[in-house]
């Protein structure tokens, strides 16, 4: 503060007494000429400058003290305070928004011009993206009932959608900054709702002068390659100058009173104060039907096959149980290196009667690893339902003799085999590290020579990227199942496997061999050698802000939190 008050020229007594010092002085030479050498441009002459005045009008119209009529001529500046007030607004407005409160306690004129709405106009636009114009209310009527009466709902009427616009007309960017974008910035981001195994994707992100929570769903079964389903879950914006409003957007009666209670850094909570508006006039019937629409895309008498039949009812029963009060929960999308094999990030993935379901893909050294965002009773969200063994590439016979799915077993079961050497071999050496280790000091070579170890594995695997072929012939075994016809024909390199499988409610869990196939950067496969059956995976092509990993280390915390809650 002390600092800021020297800067500004601001001291206990009323004024500045730097720049009233300098007055004096210029009176007592104001009959004198100025210099030759003066230029032009730095000499002043009496009386009150346009500075003068602009910071008259900021200063709400008062008359300046004739201590601080006019900065003497021949210097610059010396204080904040005697920079034109257009300047100052350009200056605060550059700064980030979390500094301006502690920058208003500086001296009443800093506080007069920080209530100039450009400069909040400024910030909402830079760090939050808000672009809209508070003062077109017309403009701003369109683009709500755009956003929530036909991207939302096609069938639900605007006027009844929207009920009422907000008073944009009376509010300021400052509020807008203050009361709605910071004090919700905690909840921007990528979440996992706590919806016991089905788990889920929620993204809240700034749109227009709303911040929303999209719940995003996978596309119909088995159409992998299509785009992402959204429904809004709540939205929170200011129908008053300082009060934010939360709304729940569940249900088909428009939005209603909610509330959102933030737990702790990474974790709220969302409950619905008015869950009346999520029931339907045709009662649990009519109710599941307008789901299974949604949901699946059919009727329930398009589907024949009794055990998805149980699924679907299952389901349906279980998440309408959490209609009124959610809790979620923080995720990272995985960092990205050149040296890995596709890009990390979230796909879409065939998972037999279960339908589709969402699937987070990183990497960690030579393994990769597929973490569920959505999940069924039998592998809950959170599990990592496939393992990409990166070291050990297979060499696959020719197109002919891949058709034989015994063959491929036996391939790839020798695989396993070696694998389960390897490891076995490894936990003898780090048994014997440890021992040696307790009965003598560590010698630095052996640290080093961990590290050559480490990279001559990973050139050992870059080696075999290189000199696999860019494409090969792919075909699915005799008797192998795909609900996608439509898998491309040709594929990168294969690499050995594993997959999560488990009964009913997670029981007897157990990792099976499998064959993965990196078809391009946006696909994958994985063929399941007990089931039998194929998976593809295709990426969500989604643009998520707020949602990278701040480091390494906070992504493989966040996917040990999500595995430890799903057990």
């Amino acid at each position: 503060m002390a600092v800021c008050a020297r800067l500004c020229g601001v001291g206990p007594a009323r004024g500045c007494r730097r720049r009233g010092a300098a007055r004096e002085q210029r009176r007592g030479n104001a009959d004198s000429e100025p210099d030759t050498d003066t230029d032009p441009e730095e000499a002043g002459g009496g009386g009150v400058t346009e500075d003068d005045e602009a910071a008259e009008r900021i200063e709400g119209g008062r008359p300046l003290p004739p201590s601080v009529e006019a900065s003497p001529a021949g210097r610059a500046p010396l204080s904040l305070l005697e920079l034109p007030p257009e300047l100052l607004v350009q200056i605060f407005g550059s700064l980030p928004g979390t500094d301006l409160p502690s920058l208003a306690r500086v001296c009443t004129t800093f506080r007069r011009i920080l209530r100039t709405d450009t400069i909040w106009r400024r910030r909402c636009r830079e760090e939050y993206g808000v672009c809209e114009n508070l003062r077109k209310l017309e403009i701003t009527g369109v683009s709500c009932r755009d956003v929530y009466a036909k991207r939302i709902n096609p069938r639900v009427k605007s006027g009844r959608f929207m009920r009422i616009l907000p008073d944009y007309e009376h509010m300021e960017y400052r509020d807008v900054y203050t009361c709605l974008l910071h004090r919700y910035r905690h909840i921007l981001g990528l979440w996992q709702p706590d919806i016991g195994p089905y788990g889920g994707l929620l993204n809240v992100v700034v749109d227009g002068l709303f911040i929303i929570g999209w719940m995003y769903l996978p596309p119909h079964d088995p159409h992998v390659d299509d785009p992402m389903r959204f429904k809004p879950l709540f939205r929170i914006h200011l129908m008053e100058r300082k009060c934010a409003t939360v709304e729940c957007m569940y249900g088909h009666k428009g939005p209603h009173n909610g509330h959102i209670q933030i737990v702790k850094k990474d974790e709220f909570s969302t409950k619905c104060n008015q869950t009346d508006h999520h029931r339907m006039s045709g009662g649990r019937q009519e109710e599941f039907r307008t789901w299974l629409r949604e949901e699946w895309g059919r009727t329930l008498e398009d589907i024949f096959h009794e055990h998805m039949q149980e699924l679907i009812l299952m389901k349906f029963i279980y998440t309408s149980q959490y209609d009124n009060c959610l809790t979620y929960r923080r995720i990272y999308l995985p960092p990205s290196s050149p040296e890995d094999l596709i890009q990390p990030g979230l796909f879409k993935g065939t998972y037999g009667s279960h339908g589709l379901e969402i699937v987070m893909l990183s990497f960690h050294g030579r393994k990769a690893k597929g973490t569920k965002i959505t999940g069924d009773p039998n592998i809950p969200a959170g599990q990592q339902t496939v393992e990409i063994d990166l070291a050990h590439p297979l060499q696959l016979p020719d197109i002919e003799t891949l058709r034989d799915f015994s063959e491929l077993s036996r391939i790839v079961l020798e695989v396993q085999e070696q694998v389960r050497r390897e490891e076995q071999e490894q936990r003898q050496e780090e048994q014997e590290h440890c021992q040696q280790a307790a009965s003598q000091p560590a010698s630095p070579l052996a640290g080093g020579q961990g590290a050559e170890g480490e990279e001559t594995a990973a050139g050992a695997e870059g080696t075999t990227q290189d000199k696999a072929p860019a494409s090969q012939p792919f075909v699915l075994p005799t008797g192998v199942i795909s609900r996608n016809e439509d898998y491309p024909r040709t594929c990168r390199v294969c690499f050995y496997g594993t997959g999560l499988i488990a009964g009913h409610g997670f029981t007897s869990p157990e990792r099976t061999p499998g064959v993965v196939r990196p078809v391009r950067d946006d696909r994958f496969g994985f063929i399941w050698l007990e089931l039998k059956s194929f998976s593809l995976y295709s990426r969500i092509k989604v643009s998520f802000q707020n949602a990278q990993a701040p480091s390494q280390e906070a992504f493989d915390e966040m996917l040990k939190n999500i595995q430890f809650l799903a057990t």
